[in-house]
């Protein structure tokens, strides 16, 4: 092989890229799908800040207690989402990512060929200091590339809420989000001048888990007083009948005196 090299005029390295399979490079390994590594952490903190945090954790928790029914619904925050099988490279970490049809259950991270080929249909990102709009166009345009049908941006700090839903193969501006009702999630989305409120079909709105231990307290307390209430009902009108029977008896009493009948014979 030397001989027809030097003879071509040509080095070995030139020999393998036009004919590899000829003359392997030993230096070079191709992977088989099986053995690529898929990292579970982009090294990126999950919040910067508590609010940033409290947000992320807030709509996770409460998407978990909306379909805590639904076996078949997966919702999971900043873990990292690989689209496609092979390449280790393409890959995000929602902050809040929610996919139907796939079961409940530990990942440590989304391989969407290991999905049924299901990626997360609604996505939620919780705005932080940091965030460019070079990131957040890059965010777009990976969540438009790989399916979300359902996308929306929270800013705490500024309180400000924007959404896109997928149009035609895109994801398009909605226009009035005041009001929305996601068509996925069937919660309705809320904004005032001091935060986003994201309210249920049964009117109950997300709350992070303080505000739903208080709500709790409040319900156990008004409960308490309910069964304190009729509990009093009770002991009054079991009073009242009580009085009516000794009344009766008094009254019986004083006949059979007036009838001369003795009431120990009775």
């Amino acid at each position: 092989m030397s001989r027809i090299l030097k003879t071509l005029g040509r080095t070995k390295t030139e020999f393998q890229a036009w004919f590899p399979d000829v003359i392997p490079d030993k230096r070079k390994k191709i992977k088989s799908p099986q053995e690529i590594v898929y990292p579970e952490d982009d090294g990126k903190p999950m919040a910067e800040n508590t609010e940033q945090f409290n947000q992320i954790t807030k709509i996770k928790d409460e998407l978990e207690i909306l379909f805590a029914n639904n076996s078949d619904v997966f919702i999971a925050g900043d873990l990292l989402w690989y689209p496609q099988e092979g390449d280790n490279k393409t890959c995000l970490a929602p902050d809040v990512m929610v996919a139907f049809g796939r079961p409940k259950g530990f990942r440590s991270s989304y391989l969407q060929w290991k999905e049924g080929n299901i990626p997360p249909q609604v996505v939620f990102e919780i705005l932080s200091p940091s965030n460019t709009k070079k990131e957040m166009r890059s965010k777009l345009n990976f969540y438009e590339k790989y399916g979300v049908e359902e996308y929306y941006i929270y800013d705490p700090d500024n309180v400000t809420f924007r959404g896109q839903i997928r149009f035609q193969e895109r994801l398009r501006e909605i226009d009035n989000i005041q009001g929305w009702k996601s068509p996925s999630l069937n919660v309705r989305f809320e904004l005032t001048d001091e935060e986003l409120l994201i309210i249920r079909a049964d009117g109950r709105k997300f709350m992070n888990a303080l505000e739903r231990e208080h709500l709790a307290n409040m319900n156990a307390a008004k409960e308490r007083q309910k069964a304190d209430a009729n509990l009093k009902q009770e002991r009054k009108i079991a009073s009242a009948i009580l009085k009516q029977e000794r009344r009766r008896i008094e009254i019986l009493e004083a006949k059979l005196k007036e009838a001369g009948l003795p009431l120990d014979e009775i």
